[in-house]
């Protein structure tokens, strides 16, 4: 099956320019994530509608150190890392079968310990829990590979 979803997606990332590029460049809106629009395809830890939230990312390390280990995990999984600074990330993953773009983005929050996270679509209305099914599989990643540190 990876190999289909592998040539799909290659055939889809060819076409992927008439998949809309965002409104705005996805940024912090005073000093948090933005608010998710409504719609069920979106999913995020500053988000306080139980439809829309999913947990934050939690550390025990350093911030730096959780900070490298998402960049790593995001690279991992495929994502692109569009936008960088020292508290937020903005990344890009396509989705394999249909060659859609999500946009990811993580908010550094080193006092409470935590990456708070928003994931969205950027089609659609629904997204099948792909958004949420994404957050919680880097959540996933991230605490096996911080548990190897």
């Amino acid at each position: 099956m990876d190999i289909f979803n592998d040539a799909v997606g290659a055939i889809t990332k060819q076409i992927s320019g008439l998949w809309p590029q965002p409104t705005e460049k996805p940024q912090l809106v005073n000093g948090k994530l933005r608010p998710c629009p409504g719609t069920p395809n979106c999913v995020s830890s500053e988000n306080n509608n139980p439809l829309f939230h999913v947990a934050p990312i939690t550390f025990n390390t350093t911030p730096e150190s959780a900070w490298v280990t998402l960049k790593q995990i995001i690279i991992e999984q495929r994502g692109t890392i569009q936008d960088e600074g020292k508290e937020y990330i903005w990344s890009t993953f396509t989705v394999p079968l249909f060659g859609f773009i999500d946009d990811v983005e993580f908010r550094l929050s080193a006092t409470e310990k935590m990456i708070h996270v928003r994931s969205s679509s950027r089609l659609g209305i629904s997204d099948l829990g792909v958004n949420r099914g994404r957050v919680e599989q880097l959540r996933t990643l991230f605490h096996k590979a911080s548990d190897n540190h």
